[in-house]
């Protein structure tokens, strides 16, 4: 039989606003949406780690976040 001892998702997620013409603003929305996003994932008690934000030229924000999978034991990934 086997079970999961361990299991963490990396992921690659870019914040931007579709029909934003002000790269500021843009930045500023797309901040507040990654606010947003850490915030669904405590409330939902996943387990995560940010490991680079970028900023964009336009504005928009790049993160690399490794999460908690399907509320399995992360054991050494967000050491």
């Amino acid at each position: 039989m086997k079970r999961v001892q361990a299991a963490c998702i990396c992921q690659t997620l870019q914040f931007s606003q579709k029909d934003e013409p002000s790269k500021d603003r843009n930045e500023k929305l797309s901040r507040e949406e990654i606010e947003k996003y850490k915030q669904s994932l405590e409330r939902s008690k996943t387990e995560y780690r940010i490991l680079e934000e970028k900023k964009q030229a336009d504005g928009s924000i790049v993160i690399k976040v490794i999460k908690q999978y399907n509320n399995s034991p992360v054991g050494d990934y967000l050491k």
